[in-house]
């Protein structure tokens, strides 16, 4: 009889957890098309804004958040960005995340933007941009990103269902990052935002 209640706890906390997760990812999406909405805001020229009615986004799925293995490299090198302007902005590999899907091993490269450090605001925020096997096919040819923070300890939670698009897929008025050959995942990462 123990046991049985202490599954059904075990079952109601995960239960829980999965409902606060898939909430916390339909606030995300809200939050971006919002943002897509507001003229100020929006990489959409005003013609395009009128017409929007939101993003398009891959079920939500827990497969695709995972712990990660977090590696901070000590002493990073500094080294020019490529973009998909002339503009080469300077970032560094702040740290290595090493994690599992479907029992496939991937490793992925954490950067930080050296300008954005310097602003309070932005002080914590890392950047992962990555590429995968659903690129221009059913995602944006040129990669998505997720936004970080820098964690307290040795793991970090990436969710690839916060995975967006850069504004170049919206516009050519846009300079963006374009994603490091090693941020290139062999697996189709159904998560996040569509093309």
């Amino acid at each position: 009889m123990k046991i049985i209640i202490s599954l059904f706890i075990l079952f109601q906390i995960l239960s829980t957890e999965a409902q606060t997760h898939k909430d916390s990812i339909i606030e995300f999406q809200n939050h971006l098309t919002q943002e897509y909405k507001n003229p100020d805001k929006s990489p959409l020229s005003k013609k395009e804004i009128k017409k929007f009615e939101g993003h398009d986004f891959f079920p939500i799925d827990e497969n695709f958040k995972v712990k990660a293995e977090f590696e901070k490299i000590q002493n990073p090198t500094p080294f020019l960005m490529k973009t998909s302007s002339e503009r080469l902005p300077t970032y560094e590999v702040f740290g290595i995340a090493i994690f599992e899907i479907n029992n496939q091993k991937f490793q992925l490269n954490i950067y930080q933007s050296h300008r954005l450090r310097e602003i309070e605001e932005y002080k914590n925020d890392l950047f992962l941009p990555f590429t995968d096997l659903t690129n221009g096919d059913q995602t944006y040819s040129g990669g998505r990103y997720i936004d970080l923070e820098i964690p307290d300890g040795n793991s970090i939670v990436i969710d690839f269902n916060k995975a967006y698009n850069p504004y170049c897929a919206y516009s050519h008025n846009y300079s963006c990052p374009k994603p490091p050959a090693e941020n290139d995942l062999d697996i189709e990462i159904k998560a996040g935002i569509k093309l």
